[in-house]
């Protein structure tokens, strides 16, 4: 991966219809994304797709099984598809948000979260991540997985993220969240906040926003 931040644990897009919205990644990037899981507590289930290394496109949309509207990432007023936010790896969660609030900015607190793949196995994890998203989705939440198996440890599906990039009508208190988590992210003027990455596929390279 060129330009990408190096704690870079996972992009997060966002479906508004999760089957419709896997078919459509698939054409694009020409592999299947294998299923993740589901989130009960949220009203969401993912699809996973590998971007080289230890990250990975995670694909989520409201659970068709659930009984209740997604409450993460603005999901339940998503009308189209869209890159919504990216996650970097944090060891040792409470400090790493002890430091970001010392630097200016409140990532969240931190919260223990699990799920089950398709198989059974738990998987589980701790997280800081606020709602609405900080910045649209510009500012990374932080996880750590602590000593569960990472999922892009799994046989997924393999594309490379070759940049990932932000756009913002005020780009520099997003920079001054930015540097509070220790990101890096280059992010310039655009009309629309709006977060880039792009990909190489077997069949060329595209952009995914």
């Amino acid at each position: 991966m060129t330009n990408v931040e190096p704690r870079l644990d996972h992009l997060v897009y966002g479906v508004p219809d999760l089957l419709a919205g896997v078919r459509a990644v698939a054409d694009l990037l020409g592999v299947a994304p294998v299923p993740g899981g589901r989130h009960p507590d949220n009203g969401t289930q993912n699809y996973l797709v590998g971007l080289g290394g230890r990250a990975y496109l995670e694909i989520i949309g409201p659970d068709p099984a659930a009984t209740r509207p997604p409450t993460v990432f603005g999901l339940a007023t998503l009308t189209v598809p869209r890159l919504l936010t990216w996650a970097i790896r944090a060891n040792g969660l409470d400090r790493a948000v002890s430091e970001a609030r010392a630097a200016g900015h409140d990532p969240g607190e931190a919260l223990s979260m699990s799920r089950r793949t398709p198989d059974g196995k738990l998987l589980e994890w701790r997280l800081a991540k606020r709602e609405p998203n900080p910045r649209h989705g510009l500012v990374p939440f932080l996880i750590d997985w602590g000593g569960t198996p990472h999922p892009a440890d799994s046989d997924l599906p393999q594309v490379r993220l070759r940049s990932l990039r932000g756009e913002h009508p005020d780009p520099e208190p997003v920079r001054a969240d930015l540097r509070a988590v220790g990101a890096h992210l280059d992010v310039t003027r655009g009309d629309v906040p709006a977060l880039r990455a792009e990909i190489d596929t077997s069949t060329g390279r595209i952009e995914l926003s």
